[in-house]
């Protein structure tokens, strides 16, 4: 049976189950489309949130991210994890207790206010459409090889699929199918893992083979991969970074924007009571960490794995011949996401740091410029071709990245829609609106924000995992700060916080635009996008942090300059910080 065939089944199979749980578990009313009802197990609820967390960015992106700039990246596992703990810590409880079905609804009425109501809708729109950019990138670059198309015809096939089970499921649907997510994916992550860590080091545990002897060198295997990828003019795999400021904001950019995620909030309120709901985030941690422990490892294999291909003797040796080269990177080469370009017509495969550092070194061995592109976003999915795996194996890695990117796709959507049917079109526009009605508008909402992401998956700013960093960094600086201080101040007023969400919101979007693209339209960046040029040395990924800083500073100098809230606001931020029990989510 060809690989091909093999995909087809692992992938159409996996699909199969999906579409039959998002039938089995349709929504009916709109508190199961937005809550699941009110009645997920805890451990079910943490498993969901695992797959609905552990996005493209995650599975497809971050290893490949990683692997492509060492311990510089690990800048990715260190935001993701210490934001997810935020969040279980300071928010889910709380927002829990308040019992309300988004975001907004929180805000809107802890700041007494439409207008902040209709501001935390706008935050939450840009943040998750900017998440779901990245997504699509992933499920296109997923369906593009295993489907064996190029990957806008990829990102095409992602969004039918995503769309219809997402449509017609909503948050119950979602929720199920979350659950069976993330046993495809964890298994499809972690198994190549092991049979890589094997062969590399004799080590099954691929978290403690990272840090155990490269079997056929017998050096520790991060020594090696450091003198590989020296010899090619890259930097040390685990050099430390030169400027500290920038790794720490892009760090906290991610974390605090991670507490602010509208999809990953939202499940707090699928669970029947706020013990439930501390229980969830216990769960969620508990299967994230089965896939965060072992990324490093294969992020750092991965890269070992491409570089000992090209260079089978050695990187002082010659690399392979082209027309030598192996079968996964033809197949990878269709998709586009390979490009060769032999620019000193030797034949052969130059794969290396080409800067000016390298030159002269390059120029003795031959070689008039790098010749391989390789898109950082496909190393997890190539990693069982490049190790020569068994061919079920990668249908199963292909099963597993389409869950990621889908699950997580399917959340984000469903946070939109429901800002815009519950939070805009119910809570200000039509209150008077029927179940039905808001359904539908939910659902075509829905339609809309697919569509925009596809359109822009199509073109986007960065690689799956940086589109990502920059929704993190939206809502870092927009939402994140308002769910602090409307939980812990009583102080802050509804002027105070309009004010600091505007700001933050927009400081960050124009900073990122100046140097990505102003709407992230290509060719539209007024500066280069380079250390040279950015604010002290602060990437557009790291601003989130600043514009966060920025969004607390305005509003308590604002509310300090204007009247307090009313009592019974203050009266409620008192009770939601005491979580004492909650009822169900409540619809109004």
């Amino acid at each position: 049976m060809d690989q091909f065939t093999i995909n087809l089944l692992f992938v159409g199979g996996s699909f199969a189950l999906y579409f039959g749980i998002a039938f089995w578990a349709r929504a009916g009313s709109t508190k199961e489309f937005y809550v699941a009802g009110g009645g997920v197990h805890p451990v079910l609820n943490g498993m969901a949130t695992a797959a609905d967390w552990m996005s493209a960015a995650s599975f497809i992106s971050m290893a490949g991210l990683i692997a492509a700039g060492g311990y510089a990246n690990s800048t990715f596992l260190m935001g993701w994890t210490g934001g997810y703990v935020l969040l279980a810590m300071l928010l889910a409880p709380y927002l829990r207790k308040f019992g309300k079905f988004t975001v907004p609804d929180f805000i809107g009425d802890r700041f007494y206010s439409q207008t902040a109501r209709l501001v935390a809708v706008a935050c939450l729109i840009i943040a998750s459409v900017t998440y779901v950019i990245g997504q699509m990138t992933g499920a296109g670059v997923a369906f593009s090889r295993f489907l064996e198309v190029d990957n806008n015809t990829g990102l095409l096939i992602a969004a039918v699929v995503v769309f219809f089970y997402a449509v017609l499921g909503g948050m119950k649907g979602i929720t199920y199918t979350q659950v069976a997510q993330y046993v495809v994916l964890i298994i499809a992550y972690t198994i190549p893992a092991v049979f890589i860590s094997l062969q590399l080091t004799d080590t099954f545990i691929p978290a403690i083979g990272l840090f155990s002897t490269h079997t056929e060198s017998g050096l520790p295997l991060l020594q090696k991969l450091d003198e590989v990828v020296r010899e090619l003019g890259f930097r040390d795999y685990t050099a430390d970074v030169d400027n500290k400021l920038n790794m720490v904001l892009f760090t906290l950019s991610l974390m605090i924007g991670t507490a602010g995620l509208p999809h990953v909030i939202i499940r707090f309120f699928t669970v029947p009571k706020v013990a439930d709901a501390r229980w969830s985030a216990g769960w969620a941690l508990v299967f994230i960490a089965l896939l965060y422990l072992t990324a490093p490892a294969v992020a750092s294999m991965a890269r070992l794995n491409l570089l000992t291909t090209i260079y089978p003797s050695g990187p002082t040796e010659q690399p392979i011949e082209y027309a030598e080269r192996p079968d996964w990177v033809q197949t990878w080469e269709t998709t586009g996401l390979i490009k060769f370009d032999d620019k000193n017509g030797d034949g052969r495969v130059q794969f290396y740091n080409d800067v000016p550092a390298f030159q002269e070194e390059a120029t003795a061995r031959g070689w008039e410029g790098n010749e391989l592109v390789v898109n950082r976003d496909i190393l997890v999915l190539a990693n069982p071709e490049i190790a020569n795996l068994p061919s079920w194996v990668i249908g199963l890695i292909a099963a597993g990245g389409l869950a990621a990117a889908l699950s997580t796709a399917a959340g984000l959507l469903l946070a939109i829609s429901s800002a815009i049917s519950h939070d805009l079109i119910k809570g200000s526009i039509n209150p008077n609106i029927s179940d039905k009605g808001e359904l539908r508008v939910a659902r075509l909402s829905m339609f809309v924000a697919i569509a925009l992401a596809t359109y822009l998956g199509m073109n986007p700013p960065g690689f799956a995992a940086q589109v990502v960093a920059l929704a993190f960094g939206i809502a870092a600086a927009s939402i994140f700060p308002a769910l602090m201080m409307g939980i812990f101040s009583k102080r802050v007023n509804s002027t105070g916080a309009v004010a600091g969400m505007l700001a933050g919101l927009i400081s960050t979007l124009v900073y990122i635009f100046l140097f990505l693209g102003w709407f992230f339209i290509p060719g539209t960046a007024s500066l280069a996008n380079t250390p040279d040029n950015w604010l002290f040395g602060i990437s557009p990924l790291s601003f989130g942090a600043v514009g966060a800083v920025i969004n607390f500073v305005v509003a308590f100098t604002v509310s300090s300059m204007t009247a307090p809230p009313p009592k019974e606001i203050q009266d409620l931020v008192e009770s939601v910080r005491y979580p004492q029990g909650a009822g169900g989510a409540v619809d109004h």
